[in-house]
């Protein structure tokens, strides 16, 4: 009789503990292009049954088209590409609404990228429009802060530069800056104390002229990058050498299925949580293309090309969880939500989305 009532009273106790236990809450953050799109979209969304609930519209018309968080959670910045700013808000921890905290210019123009440091230092920004790469400090407010560095590429002949995006290594040591119009993924090692950025020992890696790199993705395990490249739709991977940082070339592989022959850009470019899988965007032929991964080689195996149910899948965000796909197809006005399926890497479509004008960005962030 004693051990059922302590038993009863264990399992009493764990219920109570339970229904005192805060329910954790996925928010979503949407950025979008303004020409259609009012700003930052701010959704709550349940991933048992796929429903959601507006929170905020945050008012931007400058087009904030991509979205990072501070490591902390705490803070989120845009670049907003209509009038060369960048912009950086504060995330109520109880309500997930945003308060703008500062803006400040981009030092460039077209600022269509940002990325922020991995101990929360400094924020990159990349302007594709005139070609610069910028890095300021981030204060401990969260507020953007002086100006660290600025370096201009530069091109040859008829190429323009298009600085795309920058990736930092996990130790911040060293960023991976692709610019597309000059075909070169630069590695810079960072100074840890002022920001300010030196070529690295190896200064770029150089991909097939009229490749593009775009977008940038580095393995779980830090011993590979990959880079999706725009106007061929091609991944190009490298070996990365963690104590110089530098890129050595490893393979180039289509993004596309063989039989396929129209129009089509590569897009973003992103792991799954177990480093197993890489998902990579066409734009054209509308799909994901997903890649299994050989951790030891660094090798690719493309294992299907999944449909993104709309037109021009600009970004798309691979749950933390390594659950859902979500993807924002700019033409089709919506995020649409895909089961993945651990094992094979592949999606599944669940007829779930979002409909928002333009929707460019997508960031994903759980919040007690």
């Amino acid at each position: 009789m004693k051990k059922i009532t302590f038993f009863l009273i264990c399992l009493l106790s764990a219920i109570m503990t339970l229904a005192q236990t805060p329910k954790t809450r996925e928010i979503l953050y949407i950025g979008t292009y303004t020409q259609k799109g009012e700003g930052i979209y701010v959704y709550e969304f349940d991933r048992s049954d796929f429903s959601y609930k507006e929170l905020q519209i945050f008012v931007n018309k400058n087009s904030p088209s991509f979205l990072e968080f501070h490591p902390n959670k705490q803070f989120v910045y845009s670049a907003n590409e209509d009038n060369n700013t960048i912009s950086s808000y504060k995330i109520d921890q109880k309500t997930a609404k945003l308060t703008l905290i500062n803006e400040t210019s981009s030092v460039g123009k077209g600022p269509c990228h940002v990325s922020i440091d991995p101990k929360g230092r400094f924020i990159y920004v990349s302007n594709y429009g005139s070609g610069q790469l910028t890095v300021y400090h981030l204060n401990k407010d969260g507020s953007i802060g002086k100006l660290a560095d600025a370096i201009q590429d530069k091109g040859t002949g008829s190429q323009k530069p298009h600085m795309h995006s920058v990736v930092p290594s996990a130790d911040g040591k060293f960023i991976y800056a692709s610019d597309l119009g000059i075909d070169k993924i630069m590695v810079y090692m960072v100074d840890q104390k002022t920001g300010k950025l030196t070529p690295g020992a190896v200064p770029y890696a150089e991909v097939k002229s009229g490749d593009g790199p775009r977008h940038f993705a580095i393995h779980p395990n830090g011993n590979f990058g990959y880079s999706a490249c725009e106007l061929t739709s091609v991944v190009n991977s490298f070996q990365i050498v963690k104590n110089t940082g530098a890129l050595i070339p490893l393979e180039r592989v289509s993004m596309l299925p063989a039989d396929f022959s129209g129009k089509t850009f590569a897009a973003d470019i992103h792991f799954s949580p177990d480093g197993k899988f890489l998902y990579a965007s066409n734009r054209g032929h509308e799909s994901i293309v997903v890649y299994s991964v050989d951790a030891k080689t660094g090798k690719l195996t493309p294992v299907g090309y999944p449909e993104t149910q709309g037109k021009h899948p600009r970004n798309f965000l691979v749950d933390e969880k390594g659950e859902l796909v979500y993807v924002t197809n700019r033409d089709n006005n919506n995020v649409v939500f895909f089961k993945r399926n651990s094992e094979t890497g592949l999606l599944t479509y669940t007829e779930k989305e979002i409909s928002i004008p333009t929707p460019v960005c997508v960031k994903q962030l759980f919040l007690k």
